[in-house]
């Protein structure tokens, strides 16, 4: 198996910590006030803040110093998402998995299975992280990928760990990036 840690600038907005959870679904779940357990199927949508993970099914558990635990788990087909907007630019966290593992308490979240994780600059992508296993830790901006036996997947057709990363904004590389025009090639010639 893979490992490589990569440090983006990505901190999330500092007030979704403190705002509450709010969980929607299409069918009924179970609230479990003994225990601190929200069980929720069927479309699920969790809220906090700015952030959002929808899920065929979402468990979330209050622990007993107040902080959330969130489970979700996509359907056959269809992968669990997470969206978030990062603090103080116009960027956006999204990523997607068989699995995701929300923890309020360390502020970070697990993709596991099909893991794909994207830094949206407006509606650009300007990073983006594959592998089987993604662990975003908003407190220190990392994100850790581990990989070598994730599927093969359209965004990842070798199954490897795999990163895309972008010169930072307002860099002189990103400018040199953007201004960098390929030379035109004839037509019948190779590259």
């Amino acid at each position: 198996m893979l490992l490589c840690s990569i440090v983006l600038p990505v901190q999330a907005e500092k007030a979704d910590r403190y705002k509450k959870m709010e969980v929607e679904s299409d069918q009924p779940g179970k609230v479990d006030l003994q225990n601190q357990i929200v069980v929720f199927n069927g479309n699920v949508v969790v809220s906090k803040g700015t952030m959002a993970i929808r899920a065929g099914r979402i468990e979330v558990r209050e622990t007993p110093d107040g902080y959330h635990q969130a489970t979700a788990i996509g359907t056959p087909g269809t992968l669990a998402t997470f969206r978030q907007k990062r603090e103080g630019v116009d960027e956006y966290i999204e990523g997607e998995a068989e699995k995701l593992e929300y923890d309020s308490k360390a502020d970070t979240i697990r993709f596991s299975g099909k893991a794909s994780v994207k830094r949206l600059r407006g509606k650009t992508v300007a990073d983006e992280v594959t592998g089987a296993l993604i662990t975003y830790d908003n407190t220190a901006e990392l994100f850790t990928v581990a990989g070598g036996t994730s599927a093969a997947t359209p965004a990842n057709p070798t199954g490897r760990v795999r990163a895309v990363l972008s010169p930072r904004q307002d860099s002189p590389a990103a400018a040199e990036a953007a201004s960098a025009v390929p030379p035109a090639v004839p037509p019948g010639a190779r590259r």
